[in-house]
């Protein structure tokens, strides 16, 4: 009597759904199709006295200029990404971290993020009158710190700066370059998701632009996302691994810094 025939072998790897592809990291800034636009007034000599100030106004509304200052940008930026934003003055490198920021309306496109984008710049606010001291407290819970963590932080911060005994006087007796380092060091000293930095490594030393640079890769490198803009493209090429180029308003190029960064180079010669 013959033996009953085996099953046929069946490849259960077949039977299985192939396997879903690794998620690559998650999206935290989606910029699509923006624009900006400005209106700039002409500008003359200050009126002595009220009659001409209502004539120069009236003259002034007729030779306002509507300014295209971002047209059509779009690109996505990953969670860990330190991106670098360049281009010739005023072609729209600020007014496109000013939106990302939400301080900036947009015309038409539009902007999403996964948290709130700090914006650090030269011109960040702090209170002249205060004292340099009262500005790190005061910055430190305005950047979401807790006030054990701002006493905690308060003489990293203070270092950072070297603002050394210059601390304790009102921040109007700080020259532009104290200012802009106090700045730095007090939005520096949290954990930002989101962190726009504009041309805030300008200022300072070579040792503090260092110490500023490795601070940016630390925040990068705590999970956030980093835009930094500055004309330093050696600044950029050290910190970013991409870079945007942005040119009169207009995303010329999205990529390796280093190809970016020759690209640019190669269109100013």
């Amino acid at each position: 009597m013959s033996e009953p025939a085996s099953p046929p072998v069946t490849d259960t790897a077949a039977l299985l759904p192939p396997p879903v592809a690794a998620r690559g990291p998650r999206p935290t800034v989606i910029v699509d199709d923006l624009h900006v636009n400005y209106t700039v007034y002409a500008t003359g000599r200050p009126a002595k006295n009220e009659s001409t100030k209502l004539l120069r106004r009236a003259v002034n509304m007729r030779r306002a200029r509507k300014i295209h200052a971002l047209k059509g940008i779009s690109f996505t930026a990953h969670q860990g990404e330190a991106i670098g934003v360049i281009g010739r003055n005023g072609s729209g490198k600020s007014t496109l971290l000013r939106a990302i920021a939400g301080l900036t309306p947009a015309d038409q496109g539009a902007i999403y993020a996964d948290s709130d984008p700090t914006l650090l710049g030269v011109n960040a606010a702090l209170i002249n009158e205060l004292s340099g001291e009262r500005n790190v407290v005061l910055g430190g819970l305005a950047m979401g710190l807790t006030p054990d963590q701002v006493r905690e932080k308060y003489d990293d911060i203070v270092d950072f700066a070297g603002i050394g005994e210059f601390i304790e006087l009102p921040m109007r007796t700080y020259s532009a370059g104290m200012g802009a380092r106090l700045r730095f060091a007090i939005a520096a000293s949290a954990t930002h998701r989101i962190l726009l930095v504009d041309e805030a490594l300008a200022v300072g030393d070579a040792d503090f632009q260092r110490r500023s640079e490795r601070r940016i890769s630390e925040l990068r490198d705590a999970a956030g996302t980093v835009f930094l803009v500055s004309h330093s493209l050696k600044v950029i090429q050290d910190t970013c691994q991409r870079t945007l180029w942005i040119d009169a308003g207009i995303l010329r190029l999205d990529g390796p810094s280093a190809e970016v960064i020759a690209a640019y180079n190669a269109s100013v010669r």
